[in-house]
């Protein structure tokens, strides 16, 4: 996948039509000082963005591979464009991420993009463990990287409320233990 040419066409349309949304999943955790191999672009988006985002993925050739009410997963026929997968945000945990995004540079400059908080890729990557064991190594070690990174600036408080949410506490607990948080 070309990150620079999918996300420079992705961000100009989520721009001019106003579609709310922030990047996750592994490119995020890069903007966040956690650089690690990544095959596609992951998004929460608001769910009452989505009609719109299905459009803008079908104009640049994507086929909706997968779609519920809670994830839509695009793939190009065009290696060079990749997998891009959605989240919907909708509950009032998922849209409160989303409001907290913050805006950072990428490419040397060249683009502006949304992307989650620490905090909110913590917690969707606490629901990754609660939800597909079989990713727990891959998730913990993100969590651990991601938190030792940005300790000093994390609300713990607020992961602490999400890890609750999610009935993941022990997990968290342990993490922070072993992060010295």
């Amino acid at each position: 996948m070309e990150f620079k040419t999918v996300l420079e066409k992705l961000l100009t349309n989520f721009d001019r039509l106003n579609i709310r949304y922030a990047l996750m999943g592994g490119f995020a955790l890069g903007l966040w000082g956690y650089g690690r191999a990544t095959a596609d672009v992951d998004f929460l988006a608001h769910r009452d963005d989505m009609g719109k985002v299905d459009a803008v993925m079908k104009s640049l050739g994507y086929e909706c591979r997968y779609k519920s009410d809670n994830v839509s997963q695009y793939l190009s026929p065009l290696k060079i464009f990749g997998e891009v997968d959605f989240i919907h945000a909708f509950r009032e945990t998922s849209l409160a991420m989303l409001e907290t995004a913050e805006e950072k540079t990428i490419f040397n400059g060249d683009l502006k993009i949304r992307v989650l908080n620490p905090e909110s890729l913590i917690a969707f990557k606490l629901q990754a463990v609660k939800n597909n064991p079989s990713r727990t190594a891959v998730d913990l070690q993100d969590i651990k990287k991601l938190a030792e990174i940005n300790k000093r600036d994390m609300d713990y408080g607020l992961i602490d409320r999400y890890a609750k949410l999610l009935n993941m506490e022990e997990v968290w607990h342990e993490i922070k233990k072993e992060v010295s948080l």
